[in-house]
């Protein structure tokens, strides 16, 4: 059987200062972990065809399919608040690009796929803890609804990789509307090449905001849609707990995708400050600091379209600065509408906010879980004598305090004690990737070759808002001696 990929490229038709063509390096003997064939059927590919020996080596980039034009895309980027004028894909090689079956174009890219001119004395290869650790989080973030790079296919490449110890490669094959950076703009900026910087930004209309093709300054409304959609993705990581580790601008996504899992992590207990990256030694891209960052983050991007806006400086940069203004406003919007309906509350009545951020400074002060907490505050709506959502606090009197305001207010809602539950339900998870559970999965691969673990976790975190008795324990919170303090990038 011959595995068809039905490439239809127009990145590597832009001009070759935009990527250097490379192909992956062949590896010894690629092993299918695991295909996401849902996935793959939306892809247009034949899932049982990319499960055969043939297909793992095209996953594991020893064999490069007909019709694909193998490239590393080209970025700069601020990484920590510091500016390199060159990063681009050091491990990375985008195969090409396929329409789906909703007819979005998605980029097909493998990760830990070999050495290219990026690398920077890099070995290009990615470990199996890694690959797992991102199949798992952006799979889990696409089942929370929230705009996200996927997860292909997983395989083992026969060969190991030396980080601090010999460690089993692997090959991620990641599949999102593109790849294309703030980091992007920016290595045409610095190196002045304006012709550059608006090919890219009609390409990146062309492709992912069509409806601004007939705008009147289609410029100035591009910067708008990425400020609105980088609002909203930052506004949803919040109200699940996530925290992306390593919000660089060369991590920053033009689409609105959640982009490059490193040292990403999702919250146990409540702390506005948490932090689990391990490079992150200032706390720079801490939880509640994420807002901050994208704006950050958003104004490198303006500063790049500058050129584009106007060749009166003074008048460009005054109309990036509105457009960035809006920033603000709507990243509160979003993060406000989505706690009001995390906490069963569906009209808008004065004091709700407060009443919202008084359960969040209780569930810091009270190392209340962050997930469980709101999930068994649902169960409390449906049935106020439900006490499973006080239990999370240390001292339960604060609950007590707080529940009864607002059961207070949601006896002011026109919905039935059983609407709100489900409504509640609906966007509360039980089910989150938990780090202690990641690390399991992670040793039992690592360690003892055991995909089990990966395949049931996996399987539980596609059904994040569903109960599943029979998978109840996903739910729980670590134990003291469970508790993850780092995550690593594994670089």
């Amino acid at each position: 059987m011959t595995v068809h990929f039905p490439f239809q490229n127009s990145y590597s038709a832009l001009p070759d200062s935009f990527f250097a063509r490379v192909a992956p390096t062949p590896v010894a003997a690629p092993r299918l972990i695991k295909l996401n064939r849902p996935l793959a059927v939306q892809l247009g590919l034949d899932p049982d065809v990319l499960e055969t020996p043939e297909g793992a080596e095209i996953l594991a980039g020893k064999t490069v399919p007909a019709g694909a034009d193998p490239i590393a895309m080209a970025y700069a980027g601020h990484q920590f608040g510091q500016f390199v004028p060159q990063l681009g894909d050091g491990r990375a090689v985008l195969l090409g690009e396929v329409i789906d079956k909703d007819g979005i174009r998605r980029d097909i890219q493998l990760k830990g796929s070999g050495p290219t001119p990026f690398s920077r004395r890099g070995d290009g290869r990615a470990a199996l803890g890694p690959v797992l650790r991102e199949y798992i989080v952006s799979e889990a973030m696409f089942a929370l609804g929230i705009p996200t790079t996927r997860s292909l296919a997983a395989v083992v490449t026969g060969e190991h990789v030396i980080r601090e110890t010999a460690l089993p490669g692997a090959v991620l094959t990641r599949v999102a509307s593109s790849h294309i950076r703030v980091g992007t703009f920016q290595f045409f900026a610095v190196r002045r090449d304006t012709d550059a910087i608006r090919r890219l930004a009609d390409h990146v209309i062309a492709r992912h905001y069509p409806e601004l093709l007939g705008a009147a300054r289609p410029y100035h409304a591009l910067l708008s849609g990425v400020v609105a959609r980088q609002a909203d993705l930052v506004a949803r990581w919040l109200l699940v707990g996530f925290i992306h580790g390593v919000m660089n601008t060369d991590n920053s996504s033009i689409s609105g995708e959640t982009i490059d899992y490193g040292p990403c992590a999702f919250m146990d207990s409540y702390n506005p400050a948490q932090v689990f990256s391990s490079i992150d030694e200032m706390g720079r891209y801490a939880y509640a600091n994420q807002p901050r960052i994208a704006l950050w983050n958003l104004t490198r991007l303006a500063e790049c379209l500058l050129p584009l806006f106007s060749d009166d400086q003074e008048k460009a940069v005054a109309d990036a600065q509105d457009i960035l203004g809006a920033f603000s406003e709507t990243f509160s919007d979003a993060y406000q509408a989505g706690l009001r309906k995390k906490v069963g509350l569906f009209t808008e009545r004065d004091g709700d906010d407060a009443l919202i951020q008084d359960l969040l400074d209780a569930m810091a002060k009270n190392q209340a879980d962050f997930t469980l907490t709101f999930r068994k505050l649902g169960d409390a709506a449906g049935n106020p004598a439900a006490d499973d959502a006080r239990a999370q606090f240390m001292d339960p009197a604060a609950f007590d305090e707080w529940a009864r305001r607002w059961h207070e207010r949601t006896a002011l809602e026109p919905q039935s004690a059983a609407e709100r539950q489900a409504a509640m339900h609906a966007v509360n998870p039980i089910f989150i990737p938990r780090n202690h559970r990641i690390e399991a999965v992670i040793q039992a691969a690592v360690n003892d070759n055991n995909y089990a673990p990966f395949e049931k976790l996996v399987k539980v975190l596609a059904k994040p808002f569903d109960d599943q008795p029979d998978y109840a324990a996903y739910a729980d919170p670590p134990l003291p001696d469970q508790r993850v303090l780092q995550t690593f990038c594994g670089t």
